[in-house]
């Protein structure tokens, strides 16, 4: 039933779309703050909500777009970015299947004022903004549960924005890295790390030119610090990396 679902919201059939229709969770496994609604609420969730399927680099939703979706990432990797000055991307962050996004546009009553697009294949779940709304009005338990969100998020924003201008390449870089480690786990190897990233977007996490990081990138391989094959990256030594992350 889940996959029939799935096909009939996705935009563009194809092999891996469908692959990701069959695999992917129910709601009910996918939405965090499942356990705090009410049987009825679970139910109206589980009948309102709808599964949008996502080509890489394709766009969810835009900055200035009007918010009309809660959003919980089913499957596939996302990004939260913005363009700044001289339309240079600056990626704020990266998103894993479990994680929330889009909704606190909603709750401020204004536009999105970050782009959100597929940084691989990825299936979403959406939530009509009412329905959002309402149920977080009237159940307690789930208000509270997007304020320590919302709480958590804004302290690692904070964070992350001394990091970006405060830290210099080298930490800054190695911030990066972990940070994609911890969000995505490795692989069987233990030590590559499961996500594919161009040198330009891992640029665009880090704050600086993608010819720095490039540079920066060979030197950590210099040192045997990481290896590289292609777009994959393998950490060697984290306690080193976690030295340079925290010395800045």
């Amino acid at each position: 039933m889940l996959y029939n679902i799935v096909v009939k919201h996705i935009s563009r059939e194809n092999t891996m779309a469908k692959k990701l229709a069959s695999d992917i969770k129910p709601i009910e496994d996918v939405l965090t703050v499942w356990d705090v609604l009410t049987p009825d609420e679970r139910q109206f969730v589980k009948n309102n909500h709808t599964v949008h399927f996502y080509n890489k680099n394709e766009l969810i939703h835009c900055e200035g777009d009007t918010p009309t979706h809660m959003m919980i990432l089913a499957a596939g990797k996302v990004k939260v970015y913005k363009e700044g000055v001289g339309s240079r991307t600056q990626i704020i962050r990266m998103l894993k299947p479990g994680e929330h996004f889009g909704y606190r546009a909603i709750i401020a009553s204004e536009p999105y004022n970050t782009n959100v697009s597929a940084f691989e294949s990825s299936v979403v779940y959406m939530i009509k903004s009412e329905i959002f709304i309402s149920i977080l009005k009237n159940n307690n338990a789930f208000c509270y549960r997007f304020l320590e969100e919302i709480a958590t998020d804004l302290g690692a924003s904070d964070a992350r924005t001394v990091n970006l201008t405060q830290k210099h390449i080298r930490g800054r870089l190695a911030e990066a890295l972990l940070l994609l480690k911890k969000n995505y786990g490795v692989e069987e190897d233990g030590a590559t790390i499961n996500i594919y990233l161009s040198r330009e977007d891992l640029a665009n996490l880090s704050n600086m030119t993608t010819s720095n990081a490039i540079r920066t990138l060979s030197n950590f391989v210099s040192e045997h610090l990481i290896a590289m094959d292609g777009r994959k990256l393998k950490i060697i030594d984290e306690d080193h990396l976690r030295k340079i992350s925290k010395m800045g």
